[in-house]
């Protein structure tokens, strides 16, 4: 368990430790994320509202911090949308049935949803809160799937917190960092680099989410930025974009596997390293490495205790959405294959699961052989993930089997159900799919076809 998180939690519900800094530089202060906060927590503080969730629609880092503050001072548990599009917002209210929005800016909600914009008000009603206990559900994140049928994964006080404090420690975060984060505040991995570790560790983060690489050199530059995180193709973009003059002294990769080659160049070009943060939304940050380091492994964070079984990997740690299912001794076991490494650590060998991960995206193979196997012609389909650069991520490759099949058709069909992450590059027609002698797929022989 994660030790003193009652304690750290209290503390930082009696107000920001720098009143007066930039929480978002050029932007809000500390102090006035607070009075958001307080402000979120008195209009929320009515009978009505106790108990029912409410839809978090602002990717404005500071609104977004304000409202977690307010939620963690026993205010009503929020719901974070994987997207701020009304298809999405009416997906979201027909699962949840919310009424009730924060949002500081237009969005196109159904009938029936009251919409409240950040007011601020005197912060000392934070302080003088009940805070909810460590367990109690805080937030529910949605997470699109390949065909957009979200995912969702509650989170308590104690996840999203508690990896917060235990990121701000590891990685020895400060008053004196400036974030630059490259992806959005809603997803787990922006959230917590953009959101939860500034406002736990008192370091500005920047407003924007830059993504070209020569708006990320510059805001880099231009904000004197002290830490980096970004995503995989970020830094394959990055590529030649020489930042050495900056007062980067850490960059973080997550939400796919990061690129050997990408990631010494980035260092060549920087003089940085790169920390690796392995883990999902459901299960929390796990382990980390540092190539620059000589780090060839990965090793897990301080509270996460690991082994391996079946040659996959399972945790348990304080990080671990409450609704994972758990062995008997507690332990979570994940989709992926690992092998261990030096004396606690491990290497990442692929997914054993039907869920890959295609540019930090999942994708579900399933869903994607159905769409083909509607078409008329298709006898049989098989949709696999063939690794690239580490093991975790994936391209995707499907075999058909079927006779006069149209591959334009097929290609169509997938363009019109699937986002462009979700389509299979590959795509091969055979008159028969290899199978094993008990009537099972032969996997390896189907690679095989794609590797000659």
């Amino acid at each position: 368990m994660l030790m003193g998180i009652d304690a750290a939690i209290k503390n930082l519900l009696q107000g920001p430790r720098f009143p007066d800094r930039e929480f978002i530089r050029s932007g809000p202060t500390f102090g006035e994320v607070y009075a958001m906060a307080a402000g979120l927590r008195a209009a929320f503080n009515r009978p009505g509202y106790q108990g029912e969730s409410v839809c978090l629609a602002s990717d404005n880092k500071a609104v977004m911090a304000a409202a977690l503050l307010s939620a963690l001072a026993g205010g009503p548990p929020l719901l974070l949308p994987y997207s701020f599009s009304a298809q999405a917002l009416a997906r979201l209210r027909k699962l949840t049935g919310f009424t009730t929005a924060i949002a500081d800016g237009a969005r196109e909600f159904p009938e029936g949803v009251t919409v409240i914009s950040p007011q601020q008000a005197n912060p000392v009603g934070l302080a003088t809160a009940t805070p909810g206990l460590p367990g109690r559900e805080l937030l529910k994140i949605f997470t699109g799937g390949s065909t957009g049928a979200p995912q969702v994964w509650a989170k308590t006080a104690e996840n999203i917190f508690g990896e917060g404090f235990a990121l701000s420690r590891y990685f020895k975060v400060t008053e004196k960092d400036r974030i630059v984060a490259t992806m959005p505040p809603y997803h787990i991995y922006g959230l917590l680099f953009s959101v939860l570790l500034p406002l736990v560790s008192s370091a500005t983060v920047m407003a924007g989410t830059p993504s070209f690489p020569g708006e990320i050199a510059d805001v880099i530059r231009e904000q004197g930025a002290t830490l980096l995180a970004s995503i995989p193709a970020h830094y394959r973009a990055l590529r030649g974009r020489n930042l050495a003059d900056c007062p980067l002294r850490l960059a973080f990769s997550s939400a796919g596997m990061l690129d050997a080659e990408d990631n010494e160049a980035f260092y060549r070009d920087n003089k940085v390293g790169i920390a690796e943060v392995y883990g999902s939304t459901e299960t929390g940050g796990i382990a980390t490495r540092n190539r620059f380091l000589g780090e060839t492994h990965f090793t897990p964070f301080p509270l996460v205790s690991w082994k391996i079984k079946d040659d996959r990997i399972c945790v348990a740690s304080p990080f671990l959405s409450p609704g994972l299912p758990r062995e008997e001794d507690g332990f979570f076991m994940g989709g992926d294959r690992v092998k261990p490494c030096g004396t606690n650590g491990f290497i990442l060998m692929g997914r054993i699961d039907g869920v890959s991960k295609v540019g930090g995206k999942r994708v579900d193979l399933e869903e994607v052989r159905a769409i083909i196997k509607k078409e008329p012609s298709v006898r049989d389909c098989v949709v696999i993930a063939l690794p690239v650069a580490g093991g975790r991520e994936s391209r995707l490759a499907a075999l058909i089997q079927g006779v006069a099949v149209d591959m334009d058709v097929i290609k169509k069909r997938l363009a019109v159900s699937l986002e462009s992450y979700a389509l299979p590059r590959l795509i091969r027609i055979v008159r028969s799919i290899p199978v094993k002698e008990n009537g099972k797929y032969d996997r390896d022989a189907i690679r095989r076809l794609f590797e000659s």
